[in-house]
């Protein structure tokens, strides 16, 4: 199976950009600035009409850390009930305690209100006191894949890191790959990790997505596949 890759978008120009640039999959959500919320619904209509991608929706009450108080929890329930309804492909979510553990009784909730679809547990990973712990735990809990750099700002700073995240998820959930993936580093993240799924916000600054940007990246997965 080749390289699978990933395009972060907040606007459906985003999405255009990522569709002619050669993406598999869009994540989609607004305000990167604080990390990213959960997408308007006007945005999740706009873009599934438009581009003919499996679109995951990132489902995220505020930017700040993940530990959310049980009125954020539910609203974030309903925000994955509409996502379903408005034809989302898959739901990337999750919280955390304060102790920088799964919060397996509200991921176990946010899952089940996604299925059928698949579900990410997102950045949160790399806020956890022990991700190896952290993977088992969403193993159970039957989360498909995790969105992470390895607590490091580039995923590329420390291949190794990466690699050991592969090893220790195992049979799932799949690592997907992101922090500061682009088309210069991404061949050799496929070559020294094992990971298979990338995901990058193919853009400079706080610029749009680049259709240039997307199309290196797929090259260079493809020559490195």
């Amino acid at each position: 199976m080749r390289p699978l890759l990933e395009i972060c978008c907040t606007s459906l120009d985003d999405a255009l950009a990522a569709g002619r640039g050669g993406a598999d999959r869009i994540e989609l959500c607004e305000d990167l600035a604080v990390g990213g919320v959960t997408p308007g619904d006007g945005l999740v209509d706009a873009v599934k009409a438009a581009v003919d991608l499996p679109v995951f929706v990132l489902v995220r009450a505020r930017g700040g850390d993940f530990c959310f108080e049980r009125r954020e929890i539910d609203t974030m329930l309903s925000s994955i009930a509409r996502a379903r309804e408005l034809g989302a492909d898959g739901i990337v979510c999750g919280a955390l305690t304060p102790g920088g553990e799964v919060d397996r009784d509200a991921c176990a909730r946010m899952v089940e209100a996604a299925r059928p679809l698949p579900f990410t547990f997102h950045r949160a990973l790399d806020a956890c006191a022990d991700r190896g712990q952290a993977l088992r735990d969403l193993r159970g809990l039957g989360v498909d894949r995790v969105l992470t750099s390895g607590g490091q700002e580039r995923a590329s700073d420390d291949p190794g890191r990466m690699r050991g995240l592969v090893q220790a998820a195992g049979d799932g959930p799949t690592v997907l790959c992101c922090g500061g993936v682009r088309s210069t580093n991404v061949a050799a993240l496929l070559r020294d990790t094992g990971l298979r799924e990338f995901h990058s916000a193919a853009r400079t600054g706080v610029g749009p997505v680049e259709e240039g940007e997307v199309r290196a990246l797929r090259e260079a997965l493809a020559a490195g596949a």
